[in-house]
């Protein structure tokens, strides 16, 4: 190889390098958070985030669902297929939600202060 080409390559490997660690610092879906619902699931069923986050539910499924807090935070409305609920959890806290429809449908939003990070698990 030339030495103009070397260059040419040891630069756009140092380009992709920073900008892989730059995409790896980014919290997880720092765009949004979704919650799928299919298959009479909530997916991922414990969402963890950070307060000023705001998840997405989507209907994946063929039958109407909804996104119900326990505690009454929150409350969709029916969701028919590819529709979506959106919430903005501003309080650091556990929030367990259900189907109100099929009450067997379970999941949790863990809302952490800001310090602490966005993961799905």
């Amino acid at each position: 190889m030339t030495t103009k080409a070397t260059r040419g390559l040891f630069a756009a490997t140092f380009a992709a390098a920073i900008f892989a660690a730059a995409a790896a610092s980014l919290p997880a879906c720092a765009a949004g958070l979704e919650v799928k619902i299919d298959n009479f699931t909530f997916s991922p069923q414990r969402l963890t985030v950070k307060a000023g986050a705001t998840v997405t539910w989507s209907n994946r499924d063929d039958i109407p669902h909804t996104v119900t807090s326990s505690s009454k935070v929150f409350r969709s409305n029916a969701l028919d297929t590819d529709d979506k609920y959106v919430f903005t959890f501003a309080t650091p806290g556990v929030y367990e939600y259900f189907c109100s429809l099929h009450p067997h449908m379970t999941g949790t939003v863990v809302v952490e202060a800001q310090t602490g990070s966005n993961s799905q698990q």
